[in-house]
């Protein structure tokens, strides 16, 4: 009787084709010559098939015309699509993380989400630059834009992507030409002008920025609504509200002045303060909303809320990362009302230097609802009689408060922080979703004095977790890069402003350059230069200190309402009160903090970008009332292209060199344009009289023309 033959695996091939390939350099090899190399039998044709497939998908081989290849061999590498403009893409690397930047050409009609395979090709800029040559596996792609008709067939110009129109096949929602519409690809090309469409959403007219920030926030995949579960969960925690049992081993605070600071319009206070004077100095009490009691690991909301990783503020209007139930109810500290909280208390000296601090699980009682603008008016003595009145109770804490402040603000500039200003805009909206006025977001001595007071809590929280050993989710924010720094040098030479010589930068260095031009009409070009000139803070799971704000020890403790690394902290610290050791914690946490800071810093990053682009839209519909009119305004960068007007409102846009008739201007590469005939020459900082000559609200962009 004959021996039963058994079958070679999947796996078997793969590691027989890789043998081969590898032995054969970066010499193609035919599917042929593989099947006689690896001694493939033709009964197991089917199953070296699949191990080809599996190799290819898993981005180790390629296939080439001639033939294929290893790969590693070729420096071929996976990536996913992070992000694409209308001329180019990026792509991240999945070895390193690397983040590669991709010429539209070079993009072989890859989208957001796609699994790739490329390679490096000379670069022009020094970064990290490449081709795609495969998509491996694509993800659902949507693409958001404005629908148009020609020929009787409907296309869609879509905001990134791609300057072509792209097909559109289906329409169901009934969208018109000129509607902001969601179309999701429903066929490849290799380019991707030859993808071909269909329209999912419409959100109504593009020349509205209430319809074009809709399309912005769906296209980033971002919903107004909450999954069943979640909402279910909420609710069930909203109606039950505080039991008997939540006060057990909790510091019972609620006999001690107690208030909340925030906008007149805040609905979500998740953090309030206590003062007082003590022997030798201060004792400040920092209160936050205990959302991790309610939040638990694991659940629907916690789920959710990782996945959402931050609220989303636009206009006047807000996506929380909670369900409201929990975000304007039972975790918001609302006056005269029993709330379960975290606080962090401390004792300074007369020099605000911390002595000491701890953490408690507390129960507190807020005695009243305070108000940004009616606090500024109560220290700086114009405060009505009815104002008075509200808060009688608080008003001695109020001062004592002010009197802190000053004191840590006055330790920020002496350990070096530089004092770096952002011109944030206020958007006026009327009762139709309309932009009626931009004005620039100022803040008064309240605002500065709740900042000092986070501050301080959440450098507690960050020194607690580093000299305790513990995993945890930290606030970072590196020292600038080499390059940065160069670059900024360069600017600062071109512009005639001194700078101190260093060889390696420290905050200090920055808070000289900005205290010396404080008082220049170019500083803020120079506050600009500076800030561009910084890294980006994000999370982290190791303490590396933070640069802008010069401290060694920081993380995000104060606001886990509407920011999940606070409430994955709340947690951590939650067991910490509890007694458990740094071995248990470390067992527990070490891999949650990772994935929380990674998932924290990619959230943060699109929810800046959803506010900025439809804040941009906003900006547009209001300028568009502005046809024609002139403003003074000041350069605030300069390109090959043109250069960028900043209004005193904060409203900013470009000057195209086209516009620019009177001569040839030539960019000098970093700060001016300078006509080749006449000499003359517009340079960051320069003030111009200019004209609004376009406000296109889709994109969000805005033209000015020199007077």
């Amino acid at each position: 009787m004959g021996e039963k033959k058994s079958k070679h695996s999947a796996n078997y091939y793969k590691s027989k084709i890789l043998l081969v390939l590898n032995q054969m350099g970066k010499k193609p090899v035919t599917r042929n010559d593989l099947i006689g190399k690896t001694k493939c039998k033709k009964s197991e044709s089917e199953i070296f098939k699949q191990a080809l497939e599996e190799l290819r998908n898993e981005g180790r081989i390629f296939d080439q015309r001639k033939g294929y290849v290893l790969c590693s061999r070729m420096g071929y590498f996976t990536a996913e699509v992070k992000r694409l403009s209308k001329t180019f893409g990026f792509i991240e690397r999945e070895d390193d993380k690397t983040e590669v930047f991709i010429p539209g050409k070079y993009l072989l009609g890859a989208m957001p989400g796609d699994r790739v395979l490329a390679h490096l090709i000379p670069s022009r800029t020094g970064k990290p630059e490449g081709e795609v040559i495969s998509v491996i596996e694509q993800g659902q792609a949507t693409i958001s834009g404005v629908l148009m008709s020609e020929y009787n067939q409907l296309f869609i110009i879509p905001d990134t992507m791609t300057r072509s129109a792209v097909r559109i096949t289906e329409n169901e929602c009934g969208a018109k030409p000129g509607d902001k519409v969601l179309a999701v690809i429903t066929s490849r090309g290799t380019s991707h002008s030859e993808h071909k469409a269909a329209v999912i959403s419409c959100f109504g007219s593009a020349l509205k920025a209430s319809s074009c920030a809709m399309a912005v926030i769906t296209a980033s995949g971002i919903s107004f609504e909450f999954p069943d579960d979640a909402k279910k969960e909420a609710e069930k925690i909203a109606d039950e509200g505080i039991k008997p049992h939540d006060y057990n081993n909790r510091l019972d605070l609620r006999d001690e002045i107690i208030f909340t600071i925030d906008s007149a319009e805040s609905k979500d206070l998740d953090d309030a303060i206590s003062i007082r004077r003590i022997s030798g100095g201060y004792q400040l009490g920092v209160h936050i909303a205990d959302v991790s009691h309610y939040v638990r690991g694991n659940s629907p909301l916690d789920k959710e809320a990782l996945i959402r990783g931050t609220s989303v503020y636009y206009a006047d209007r807000v996506i929380p990362m909670l369900p409201k139930e929990l975000s304007n109810g039972i975790c918001s500290l609302n006056p005269d009302e029993d709330r379960l909280a975290f606080s962090c208390i401390i004792d300074l000296d007369s020099s605000a230097e911390i002595k000491s601090y701890k953490f408690h699980k507390t129960v507190i009682r807020s005695r009243v609802k305070g108000v940004y603008k009616e606090i500024n008016q109560i220290l700086d003595n114009t405060s009505s009689d009815e104002i008075n009145e509200k808060y009688s109770a608080v008003r001695e804490n109020i001062f004592i408060m002010d009197e802190l402040a000053d004191i840590l603000m006055a330790n920020r500039e002496k350990r070096g922080a530089p004092q770096l200003e952002t011109a944030e805009s206020k958007l006026i909206i009327d009762e139709n979703d309309t932009c009626v006025d931009v004005v620039p977001r100022t803040r008064g001595k309240s605002e500065q004095i709740i900042e000092e007071f986070m501050l301080l809590a959440n450098q507690c929280a960050a020194n607690l977790a580093r000299t305790s050993s513990i995993p945890f989710v930290y606030r970072i924010h590196e020292d600038p890069s080499l390059e940065k720094i160069a670059d900024m040098r360069d600017f600062l030479t071109r512009m005639n402003i001194d700078y101190p010589h260093f060889s390696s930068v420290k905050p200090g260095h920055f808070a000289e350059i900005l205290n010396n031009n404080r008082d220049s009409e170019k500083f803020p070009v120079i506050n600009n230069i500076l800030l561009r000139s910084m890294a980006k803070a994000k999370y982290a799971p190791d303490p590396i200190g933070h640069f802008g704000l010069a401290l060694k020890d920081y993380s995000h403790f104060t606001s886990p309402i509407r920011r999940y690394p606070d409430l994955a902290i709340h947690r951590i610290l939650t067991d910490v009160t509890a007694g458990y050791d740094s071995q248990w914690l470390t067992k527990r946490y070490e891999s949650f903090v990772k994935n929380a800071s990674e998932r924290a810093t990619a959230t943060e990053i699109t929810a800046v970008k959803i506010e900025r682009d439809c804040e941009a839209c906003y900006m547009a519909e209001f300028m568009n009332k502005k046809l024609g009119e002139e403003f003074e305004g000041i350069i605030s960068s300069v390109t090959d292209f043109g250069f960028y007007v900043e209004l005193p409102n904060t409203v900013e846009g470009l000057v195209h060199i086209n516009t620019l008739e009177d001569d040839t201007y030539e960019y000098d590469g970093l700060i001016s344009l300078k006509g080749e005939r006449s000499g003359k020459v517009f340079a960051l900082g320069d003030k111009v009289r200019v004209q609004c000559t376009a406000a296109n609200v889709n994109s969000g962009n805005i033209d000015f023309r020199v007077i």
